[in-house]
């Protein structure tokens, strides 16, 4: 801890001299307080991992401590996402990830839940450990809680869909709050219930699990009105419900409840166009031109050899945000073309239509 504080107070020191900022030119002060720490940059948002658990077959817990960088430039809330960024093999790969802290917490926490052939979650599942040091950048979303706490609340999570949910209910007990709460957790069987022991402990917070891949449970089946009905018990006026997991859950829920705030972490189904537009797609910062192969703009720019800064492929995080210069693009997500200049797209879920100048 003394090694530590002391390092940590070195590099503070280090940073904030305009002298060595000079003398260590033109690498500048980054440079050379990362040999002392990772994590003791001014330009990189990095976080060390303090600490790692696997309490599920499936998902690894990891602790971050976030250095200022991160802190001094993000305000996190609860509920909203961050972009990590590890190097698995030499190459550097970002995915979106919930923190599931308390809002205001010192430390950042990151439930990863194992999926089949993911490249990133199943590299932290097997490798992850005390000591390394990962990119962390990009607190943003819209799922949070208002300002105004509803009274009533039902929780709505599929699998890792949890953490999340899991930020808005440590926020809540940390604020004393004491309306109605409730969360439903949909997992394959009990052994993959993150929190499950915390959760039992919380106070105030009532918890029921639909058991997707067993017959044991609160509930049996899919969400549908004896879900709704058994989540609110006694109560007779509607939950203000946020629910966080796969798409067919997150329209389930809207289906049935009046006022539903919800994130999906499954791809959205993409509006593809008939044909290439045979168009020519210059990168203009790389002097590099293609000719459009009908796919979309990250995958195009990665298959002329460019490596452009991209998280989540699916048009959720923005870390692939490039500045379209001229020309018409359509998004996949939504259908929409535009042809205005000099704007901000997704090269992730954009399509060329015709000649179309990327400043990448």
């Amino acid at each position: 801890m003394f090694t530590q504080t002391l390092t940590s107070s070195l590099g503070e020191r280090l940073r904030g001299s305009r002298l060595l900022g000079v003398l260590t030119g033109p690498h500048g002060v980054d440079r050379y307080t990362e040999l002392l720490d990772p994590t003791l940059v001014l330009g990189d948002a990095r976080a060390k991992v303090v600490a790692v658990r696997r309490t599920t077959p499936r998902s690894v817990t990891l602790t971050l401590a976030p250095n200022a960088a991160f802190t001094e430039r993000q305000s996190l809330r609860a509920g909203q996402h961050v972009n990590l960024t590890v190097e698995i093999d030499g190459r550097r790969h970002t995915r979106c990830y919930s923190p599931a802290n308390a809002e205001g917490a010192g430390e950042l926490e990151l439930t990863i839940g194992r999926h089949d052939g993911g490249l990133v979650s199943t590299h932290l599942y097997e490798h992850a450990r005390a000591g390394m040091v990962v990119g962390l950048d990009g607190a943003a979303g819209e799922f949070v809680l208002p300002a105004a706490r509803p009274r009533n609340l039902l929780f709505v999570a599929g699998g890792s869909g949890i953490t999340p949910v899991m930020a808005m209910l440590r926020t809540l007990h940390a604020e004393g709050f004491d309306g109605t709460v409730t969360l439903l957790h949909y997992v394959r069987n009990a052994a993959d219930a993150c929190y499950r022991d915390e959760l039992a402990a919380m106070p105030g917070v009532r918890v029921l699990y639909g058991y997707t891949r067993s017959g044991a449970g609160d509930v049996a089946g899919h969400f549908g009105p004896d879900h709704l009905a058994a989540a609110r018990g006694e109560h007779d006026d509607d939950p203000v419900v946020y629910v966080c997991g796969p798409s067919a859950l997150a329209d389930a829920v809207r289906a049935h409840c009046a006022t539903v705030y919800s994130e999906s972490f499954t791809p959205p189904e993409f509006v593809m166009p008939t044909e290439p537009s045979g168009g020519r797609v210059s990168f203009t910062a790389s002097d590099v031109g293609i000719v459009d192969d009908g796919r979309n703009l990250l995958d195009q720019a990665e298959a002329a050899g460019l490596s452009p800064r991209h998280g989540c492929r699916m048009g959720i995080c923005h870390t692939c945000t490039c500045r379209k210069t001229s020309g018409v693009v359509m998004n996949l997500t939504t259908g929409a073309v535009s042809s205005a200049d000099a704007e901000n797209i997704q090269i992730c879920v954009s399509v060329p239509v015709g000649d179309v100048q990327i400043d990448l």
